[in-house]
């Protein structure tokens, strides 16, 4: 009698359970930086940031955290777990990328921002 490896990959229900383990943390910094964003630009200085170029940060903000609330009611309105495209993705993470740049500069020169109210 041979013996049966064990299958290495795991089940549907227990890749859905890791995919929403992976991704939920995701999507929330996601919602934490792009909120972090916000107020990081509404401390800006117009010496770190010329006003042009904030009023287009803050319009890709909103946009992007619109998707992000789209794509969380899309996923929460599904029978199974669903992932997100990294296509999708993508530019939310160059987004953070631009955030953390932000608050950089905004530490350089100096300005006080006040942390994020996250308990809501």
């Amino acid at each position: 009698m041979s013996e049966r490896t064990p299958n290495p990959l795991p089940g549907p229900e227990e890749a859905g359970e890791l995919l929403d383990q992976l991704l939920d943390p995701l999507l929330d910094d996601f919602t934490l930086w792009f909120a972090r964003g916000t107020v990081l630009l509404d401390h800006c200085p117009e010496s770190v940031m010329p006003l042009g170029e904030r009023t287009a940060l803050a319009g890709e903000l909103d946009q992007a955290s619109r998707a992000l609330a789209a794509a969380r009611a899309l996923r929460a309105a599904a029978p199974v777990s669903m992932a997100l495209d990294l296509q999708t993705m993508a530019p939310w993470h160059r987004l953070v990328l631009r955030c953390w740049a932000l608050a950089a500069e905004l530490r350089k020169a100096g300005v006080q921002v006040p942390p994020l109210d996250v308990g809501g």
